[in-house]
């Protein structure tokens, strides 16, 4: 596969360290339809492809709101225009990973801890055009074929090395083996560097800012290092490629992106207020759920990434959330102090009083929490713990 000539400039010059203005990503050619398997191979591939996504559609992890998958359908069809993106069948999955991907058979995952890390719908046609690009480009049926010759290849290797089992005819054989290995995952990062250009070439030709598709690596960049910076972890290495890498290091990418983005396009709308409305039934989910994962670093960045444009009560929950989950003396103060403010900004947010008792309990003001989780109780007395927290409180108080 050849890769653009400008792709090739920006690639060589973050490799080597320069600085190359490279030109825009070249536009997308006309859409040729939706391909059609051919041979017993592709065909059996597409099969594999229905029966996954006939148990997909049957899926509990499957979020079944239609007004959502209509949103984040609209935003590819802006992206990558309505005549690709009919064929598409987009689904949501609740599952708190930043990943999208697409099957060949038009299969389209969103995970919904992508919401997170995406701000607007430059950012996320940005991500949903990288995925439909594998799409249009047959990447995967390309890497099932590379994948099979490569491995034939290496059976037969290991066949002819057993039978003359010499020193030098093993070492020929790992040496054959490493080279097959690594070439298919260079093959990879080459086709996920394809889809990037293609990507970045659909918001070119939209109305979005085709800057944000770089913004998506920054602020990937930004959250591995406050997750590494809080377990004490040594600062990670964006531009490194490890010998089993299936993507370019985030810096390079982010650079190549930012390079081949429309400079003139710049002053584009980035639908950040549309993606506010559409995903505001939806974050606090996606960001409890993230939460859940244990990684303090990772979740108390993304609570302040959404704090950008205005705190609002449930981040402050959210935010008291995380710190009381951690559960030091000194997080738990900040947590009260964070529910607090989530209920100066929404006093009937019942989550709220039930994690300022809890934490105040925790840290010696009784009363006070007592007091707080009575509130709790009278906004939700059919919580699923409303007897446990009815267990907190001193029997003369329920009386009162």
């Amino acid at each position: 596969m050849r890769l653009p000539a400008a792709v090739l400039a920006v690639l060589v010059a973050s490799l080597s360290g320069e600085s190359v203005r490279a030109e825009q990503a070249p536009l997308p050619p006309p859409y040729a339809g939706a391909y059609q398997p051919h041979g017993i191979d592709e065909i059996g591939a597409w099969r594999e492809d229905d029966e996954s996504e006939r148990k997909l559609a049957a899926s509990n992890l499957v979020i079944r709101d239609e007004r959502l998958t209509a949103y984040v359908k609209k935003v590819l069809c802006d992206t990558v225009g309505p005549d690709r993106c009919n064929s598409v069948r987009v689904y949501i999955m609740r599952e708190p990973t930043f990943n999208a991907s697409m099957s060949p058979n038009g299969t389209m995952r969103v995970l919904s801890g992508l919401f997170l890390r995406v701000h607007n719908e430059a950012e996320l046609g940005g991500i949903l055009g990288h995925e439909f690009a594998h799409f249009e480009k047959r990447h995967l049926l390309e890497r099932f074929k590379s994948a099979r010759r490569g491995t034939d290849l290496v059976a037969w290797a290991a066949v002819l090395a057993s039978i003359a089992p010499t020193y030098d005819t093993q070492r020929t054989y790992q040496d054959l083996e490493l080279s097959v290995y690594g070439n298919l995952y260079r093959y990879k990062r080459d086709q996920e560097r394809e889809a990037d250009v293609l990507g970045i070439g659909y918001l070119n030709r939209s109305h979005l800012r085709p800057q944000g598709f770089a913004q998506v690596w920054q602020n990937v960049m930004a959250e591995i290092q406050a997750s590494v910076r809080v377990r004490g972890l040594s600062k990670p290495n964006f531009n490194a490629i490890a010998f089993t890498a299936s993507h370019p290091p985030e810096a390079e990418r982010a650079a190549y992106l930012g390079e081949l983005a429309d400079a003139g396009a710049s002053a584009r709308e980035d639908g950040s207020d549309r993606y506010a409305q559409a995903l505001a039934p939806w974050l606090p989910v996606f960001l409890d759920d993230q939460i859940k994962l244990n990684d303090f670093g990772a979740s108390e960045y993304l609570i302040q990434s959404l704090a950008q444009s205005g705190w609002t009560a449930w981040l402050w929950q959210a935010r008291g959330e995380l710190y009381r989950g951690r559960g030091t003396p000194r997080d738990l103060v900040n947590a009260a102090a964070f529910y607090a403010n989530a209920i100066g900004l929404d006093p009937t947010l019942a989550d709220a009083y039930r994690g300022l008792g809890l934490s105040l309990i925790k840290t010696g003001h009784a009363s006070e929490g007592q007091n707080a989780l009575r509130k709790y109780l009278q906004f939700k007395p059919n919580a699923s713990d409303a007897k446990l927290i009815a267990m907190m409180i001193p029997k003369e108080a329920t009386e009162k």
